[in-house]
């Protein structure tokens, strides 16, 4: 059987024919009624592997494919980074050559440079208070602990 990563799609199942024997019998009551303990549970670990197979196919095609717009947008956003800072060099020395008819060149480009270093503080000062306010993935974490013990392979189960 192909993996396709559309979806799961039909699942196989053993010999057991589509059609119901008896009215109103379906085809999983059919299987329960002819096949062995072992047939069934062959058939369950068999379709849930295929099916987990198609899923993690699915999901590699989506991330492909998310990944690439994703790389796409970071790449225009650099883009345009790199375009806002020209608009803020320009506007820097403009501002210089307009303070140089009142303070002189020396002056100005002081001002300036003292403007520049005001903002970049306040947006550190911004940034690390946004950095502490980081929790990791506490909801992750969370959960993770609940996983049941049988779960976790090499540890006993009460």
């Amino acid at each position: 059987m192909t993996n396709h990563p559309q979806g799961p799609g039909p699942l196989p199942h053993s010999g057991a024919s589509a059609e119901p024997d008896g009215p109103g019998q379906s085809e999983a009551e059919e299987r329960s009624a002819n096949s062995s303990l072992g047939e069934l549970f062959s058939d369950l670990t068999q379709n849930v592997s295929t099916l987990m197979r198609q899923e993690v196919e699915l999901a590699k095609a989506e991330l492909k494919e998310s990944a690439s717009s994703a790389g796409q947008g970071a790449g225009m956003f650099a883009g345009a980074g790199v375009a806002a800072h020209f608009v803020l060099l320009f506007l820097s020395l403009a501002l210089m050559f307009g303070l140089e008819n009142w303070v002189g060149y020396g002056w100005a480009t002081v001002i300036v440079a003292v403007v520049w270093a005001i903002i970049a503080a306040i947006l550190a000062l911004v940034g690390k208070k946004k950095l502490k306010s980081v929790k990791g993935l506490p909801q992750t974490t969370a959960t993770a602990k609940e996983i049941p013990p049988t779960m976790k392979p090499g540890e006993d189960t009460p």
